[in-house]
């Protein structure tokens, strides 16, 4: 029970999120003084509907996005003289630019607000596996026998790892070895395995570099090679990583506007990775494991979203929520029609073409005709939804769980 009402709830904050969209486009258009005709949560059949001033809002049954009805978006939309005077495309281009980029701006503040809350009240997570020291330890090498399921035998007080003799701490973020750049934790782990003896280690402390002299200590770490346990010799400093980050009312204001960062690059990387990543959703749906790298729908998000919540682990669903407002913000931007992306695209277009005829002394063109660009919209509107299938198929026969 406390799974479905997780998935709800889930669900219901998708929802909103798309609801506020489809409001940063309405609020700007309106603010312009742009008619807005129509404002409807979801699709599908009415369910209710009210008119305030010259504008329609209601709710429809299918609770899957929504839709802001602006008059005159574009040339081909049927208008009325009284809407033909003031219709968006005679706007000038910034204005035209901001109404059409509201929604995802609204996206980018909401996910920011989200993850303001969870910095503030509960931490972010390492997202980005930064080499930041969470606590130094021993060093303690595995043996051939060891359960790897189970922690290693704790240090006792007299045992100090090289790191702490050396004098680095909890918060200092490894920045090189022997002048080896190691921007990720992986990377630190990978620079100091060939090491032994005396080495270079350069952190950021509080923002300044130092630069202090570590023992590094050769232990033995069990491996799988071949499906045999075989121990490897590794450099080790003992250091365990910094996995959440903590902050007060304050600091988490730099410590979102840092993080909102990170999550743009991993967006923006998991949308140029996200066609190579269909192959594993159709295997999944086979019947095959489903990798947990592969693209979820809204199903797939609502049902991590319900685990989530089921576990008490409010703080994977505010994360999730963030997550999922960067993509979808960042996705309707990309310059494709019938994306907000590609309305800008045209915008952007006509002014530049208006400008080089300008400086040709001839006059300036008029609206781009859509109905030449309607083969491209429906090819796009074709394979999005494709995908869209694919992904909900694979999210209801296979879905992704937290584990």
């Amino acid at each position: 029970m406390v799974f479905f009402i997780g998935v709800v709830l889930f669900a219901l904050g998708i929802g909103l999120s798309v609801a506020l969209h489809e409001a940063g486009h309405m609020f700007t258009a309106k603010w312009f003084g742009m008619k807005v005709r129509r404002y409807f949560i979801g699709f599908g059949p009415k369910i209710f509907s009210f008119r305030r001033g010259e504008t329609e809002y209601g709710l429809k049954a299918i609770p899957g996005g929504g839709f802001c009805d602006i008059a005159g978006m574009t040339a081909l939309d049927e208008m009325t003289p009284d809407e033909e005077k003031n219709a968006m495309y005679k706007y000038p281009a910034w204005k035209r630019v901001i109404v059409m980029s509201a929604g995802s701006i609204t996206h980018f503040i909401l996910g920011f607000i989200i993850l303001y809350i969870l910095a503030a009240t509960i931490s972010l997570p390492n997202l980005v596996d930064k080499p930041v020291v969470g606590a130094t330890a021993c060093v303690q090498s595995d043996t051939i026998d060891m359960d790897t399921n189970k922690p290693r035998p704790a240090c006792a007080p007299a045992d100090v790892g090289p790191a702490a003799l050396a004098g680095l701490r909890q918060g200092d973020e490894i920045i090189a070895v022997n002048g080896t750049k190691t921007p990720t934790f992986a990377d630190l782990r990978t620079t100091l395995k060939p090491l032994s003896g005396p080495t270079r280690i350069t952190v950021d402390r509080d923002g300044t570099e130092q630069t202090v002299v570590v023992d590094v200590t050769v232990a033995q770490r069990l491996m799988l090679r071949d499906g045999n346990r075989v121990l490897e010799d590794q450099g080790s400093i003992g250091v365990l990583q910094q996995r959440k980050f903590e902050y007060n009312a304050w600091t988490a204001i730099g410590g979102t506007v840092s993080f909102t960062g990170d999550i743009f690059v991993k967006t923006w990387e998991g949308l140029i990775r996200f066609p190579e990543r269909i192959p594993a959703v159709v295997r999944a749906i086979g019947g095959g494991e489903r990798d947990p790298d592969t693209p979820v729908s809204v199903v797939g998000a609502s049902i991590l979203g319900g685990d989530a919540v089921e576990r008490g682990l409010w703080d994977v669903v505010l994360l999730l929520l963030a997550s999922l407002n960067f993509f979808i913000g960042v996705f309707n931007l990309l310059p494709l029609l019938p994306l907000d992306g590609g309305h800008i695209a045209v915008i952007v277009y006509e002014k530049i073409r208006n400008f080089v005829l300008r400086m040709r002394g001839k006059p300036a063109g008029g609206p781009v005709d859509y109905s030449k660009l309607m083969a491209v919209t429906m090819v796009v509107v074709f394979i999005g939804g494709a995908v869209m299938l694919l992904t909900i198929t694979a999210d209801i026969v296979n879905p992704i769980r937290l584990n």
